[in-house]
């Protein structure tokens, strides 16, 4: 799929973040990006520590294995989470789809 790729070990994400979100979520594939709600706001890297926390927890990695390589002050980011074994289920259906 076109949001994302590997590198070795390293799963690359390319993504679209909403801020000020309900909740944290996967939402839609927006074309080559994945949208991911954050309730953060944009303001003072919060959107960004709580898209880290969240795809730490969602792939079961420490935070420091989650880092943003492109886009930290835009909505539109490239994530590298290292050592990514495999695809959280929700995202596992959206291969399917």
């Amino acid at each position: 799929m076109a949001w994302f790729s590997r590198q070795g070990s390293d799963l690359i994400l390319r993504v679209r973040v909403q801020p000020r979100a309900s909740r944290d979520e996967f939402a839609e594939v927006l074309n080559d990006q994945i949208k991911i709600r954050v309730t953060a706001a944009a303001t003072d890297n919060q959107a960004n520590q709580r898209l880290v926390d969240f795809l730490a927890k969602q792939f079961r990695v420490g935070k420091s294995r989650v880092s943003i390589m492109q886009g930290n002050k835009s909505c539109n980011k490239t994530i590298r989470i290292k050592d990514a074994d495999t695809l959280p289920p929700i995202l596992q259906g959206l291969l399917t789809e």
